[in-house]
């Protein structure tokens, strides 16, 4: 499916980075409780950070222009610079050095063969000590357990995520009455700087409107003997 609302799945990478930031989930919980305590919940201005955007297509590129009017500094990696991010004024540099410099990474890149497992041990011991980490292009871009290890060692500061690696066996499933037998996404769940959503960026009204229309666009093509966005095996 080509892309069908980039800014859906951008804006759901901003609203983790939000609610990371000011502790929206945990504050959300305690004032449920009757816990209307700020202890805990400090973070911090976006304005002036410098964040790091993985994958510069249309996902991207939208993200991008999201975090350039909050006022944040833009870094970028990816083979294909984008026009459109350096007229944002963003700096493309190899990843290694984005990295180092960022204090957020949003992650927007394919999964192929050259990204699988791109954020791995080696690279998040390049990151700023308390990082942030944004995941919502494909599972397999990180190695779960490598960021379990740097949670812990506080390397990594915040981590969210709307895709994971084995989420074939869980997303879309309603297995709240049931053990989780995934021991790595359990420990992820533990922290209390990681939040995880279930692969639901894409889903706004505009999306599903234009897969539907896309859909039928398709059907319509190659009724007439012209398809479109052929897979060739």
């Amino acid at each position: 499916m080509p892309a069908y609302s980039p800014h859906a799945v951008a804006e759901h990478a901003v609203a983790l980075i939000l609610a990371l930031n000011r502790r929206l989930h945990r504050a959300y919980n305690r004032t449920r409780e009757g816990d209307f305590t700020l202890h805990g919940l400090t973070g911090f201005d976006l304005h002036g950070k410098t964040v790091g955007v993985v994958g510069t297509g249309q996902i991207g590129a939208a993200f991008a222009r999201i975090m350039a009017g909050f006022g944040c500094q833009l870094l970028a990696y990816d083979p294909y610079p984008n026009p459109e991010l350096l007229a944002l004024g963003a700096r493309y540099m190899p990843l290694p050095e984005l990295l180092r410099e960022a204090r957020i990474i949003s992650l927007h890149c394919p999964l192929t063969e050259h990204t699988r497992h791109l954020v791995n041990a080696q690279s998040l011991a390049q990151l700023q000590p308390g990082a942030m980490l944004i995941n919502t292009g494909r599972g397999a871009l990180v190695d779960t357990p490598a960021l379990i290890d740097a949670l812990k060692s506080g390397q990594l500061g915040y981590l969210g995520l709307d895709v994971y690696e084995e989420e074939a066996q869980l997303f879309f499933e309603d297995r709240s009455d049931l053990p989780l037998q995934d021991d790595v996404l359990a420990r992820l769940l533990t922290f209390p700087n990681v939040i995880i959503t279930a692969h639901q960026a894409f889903l706004t009204r505009e999306a599903l409107d234009a897969i539907a229309a896309t859909t039928l666009d398709n059907i319509n093509r190659w009724a007439a003997g012209n398809p479109q966005n052929l897979v060739m095996g």
